[in-house]
Protein backbone atom coordinates (compact mmCIF):
# COMPACT_ATOMS: atom_id res chain seq x y z
CA UNK A 1 0.00 0.00 0.00
CA UNK A 2 2.55 2.09 -0.03
CA UNK A 3 3.55 2.16 -2.73
CA UNK A 4 0.34 3.51 -3.98
CA UNK A 5 1.34 7.45 -2.34
CA UNK A 6 2.57 9.99 -4.36
CA UNK A 7 0.94 11.90 -7.38
CA UNK A 8 -0.30 9.56 -10.51
CA UNK A 9 1.66 11.00 -13.01
CA UNK A 10 5.02 10.44 -11.07
CA UNK A 11 4.24 6.71 -10.69
CA UNK A 12 3.26 6.36 -14.14
CA UNK A 13 6.66 7.80 -15.27
CA UNK A 14 8.11 5.46 -13.00
CA UNK A 15 6.31 2.39 -14.38
CA UNK A 16 7.34 3.42 -18.01
CA UNK A 17 10.69 4.08 -17.45
CA UNK A 18 10.56 0.60 -15.99
CA UNK A 19 9.34 -0.96 -18.59
CA UNK A 20 11.68 0.64 -21.37
CA UNK A 21 14.49 -0.18 -18.40
CA UNK A 22 13.44 -4.09 -19.21
CA UNK A 23 13.21 -3.96 -23.02
CA UNK A 24 17.10 -2.91 -23.20
CA UNK A 25 17.82 -6.09 -21.02
CA UNK A 26 16.00 -8.39 -23.27
CA UNK A 27 17.80 -9.93 -25.74
CA UNK A 28 16.24 -9.59 -29.50
CA UNK A 29 17.02 -12.11 -31.64
CA UNK A 30 19.11 -11.23 -35.08
CA UNK A 31 17.44 -10.91 -38.11
CA UNK A 32 18.60 -13.92 -40.19
CA UNK A 33 16.89 -15.74 -36.17
CA UNK A 34 13.74 -13.60 -36.82
CA UNK A 35 13.72 -14.95 -40.97
CA UNK A 36 14.21 -18.26 -39.96
CA UNK A 37 11.49 -18.52 -37.24
CA UNK A 38 8.96 -16.73 -39.57
CA UNK A 39 9.97 -19.31 -42.10
CA UNK A 40 9.41 -21.56 -40.10
CA UNK A 41 5.66 -20.86 -38.70
CA UNK A 42 5.13 -20.27 -42.13
CA UNK A 43 5.58 -23.17 -43.42
CA UNK A 44 3.79 -25.45 -40.54
CA UNK A 45 0.78 -23.36 -41.05
CA UNK A 46 0.18 -24.43 -45.19
CA UNK A 47 1.12 -27.64 -43.92
CA UNK A 48 -1.66 -28.16 -41.46
CA UNK A 49 -3.97 -25.95 -44.28
CA UNK A 50 -2.92 -28.41 -46.82
CA UNK A 51 -3.58 -31.43 -44.45
CA UNK A 52 -6.55 -30.33 -43.53
CA UNK A 53 -8.13 -29.26 -47.12
CA UNK A 54 -7.15 -32.71 -47.77
CA UNK A 55 -8.93 -34.54 -44.63
CA UNK A 56 -12.28 -32.68 -45.82
CA UNK A 57 -11.63 -33.35 -49.15
CA UNK A 58 -11.18 -36.98 -48.76
CA UNK A 59 -13.94 -37.37 -45.93
CA UNK A 60 -16.78 -35.50 -48.81
CA UNK A 61 -15.13 -37.99 -51.66
CA UNK A 62 -15.57 -40.69 -49.52
CA UNK A 63 -19.45 -39.85 -48.38
CA UNK A 64 -20.08 -38.77 -52.57
CA UNK A 65 -18.95 -42.62 -53.21
CA UNK A 66 -21.21 -44.24 -50.40
CA UNK A 67 -24.28 -42.36 -51.93
CA UNK A 68 -24.77 -40.12 -48.49
CA UNK A 69 -25.73 -36.78 -50.65
CA UNK A 70 -27.80 -38.81 -52.84
CA UNK A 71 -31.29 -37.15 -53.20
CA UNK A 72 -33.94 -40.14 -53.75
CA UNK A 73 -37.05 -38.29 -54.78
CA UNK A 74 -40.23 -40.17 -53.47
CA UNK A 75 -43.65 -40.84 -55.47
CA UNK A 76 -46.48 -41.81 -53.58
CA UNK A 77 -48.25 -44.49 -55.62
CA UNK A 78 -51.83 -45.46 -54.49
CA UNK A 79 -54.08 -48.27 -55.82
CA UNK A 80 -57.65 -48.88 -55.14
CA UNK A 81 -59.13 -52.01 -55.87
CA UNK A 82 -62.77 -52.98 -55.51
CA UNK A 83 -63.13 -54.36 -51.94
CA UNK A 84 -65.01 -58.25 -52.23
CA UNK A 85 -69.00 -57.99 -51.35
CA UNK A 86 -70.04 -60.47 -49.40
CA UNK A 87 -74.28 -61.42 -48.28
CA UNK A 88 -74.15 -59.30 -45.65
CA UNK A 89 -73.17 -56.21 -47.30
CA UNK A 90 -75.52 -56.83 -50.14
CA UNK A 91 -78.56 -57.41 -48.62
CA UNK A 92 -77.98 -54.24 -46.24
CA UNK A 93 -77.15 -52.25 -49.99
CA UNK A 94 -80.87 -53.67 -51.25
CA UNK A 95 -82.28 -52.89 -48.22
CA UNK A 96 -80.53 -49.38 -48.23
CA UNK A 97 -81.84 -49.13 -52.40
CA UNK A 98 -85.68 -50.29 -50.68
CA UNK A 99 -85.52 -47.49 -48.06
CA UNK A 100 -84.75 -44.79 -50.38
CA UNK A 101 -87.26 -45.73 -53.18
CA UNK A 102 -89.99 -46.13 -50.50
CA UNK A 103 -89.42 -42.75 -49.63
CA UNK A 104 -89.40 -40.88 -52.97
Amino acid sequence: MADNKGNFFKRLGKKISDVFAELKRVTWPTGEKLAKTAAVVLLVIVFFAVYLTLIGNGGRWILDKVGFYDVVETTATTTTEAAETTAATEASESATETESSAEG
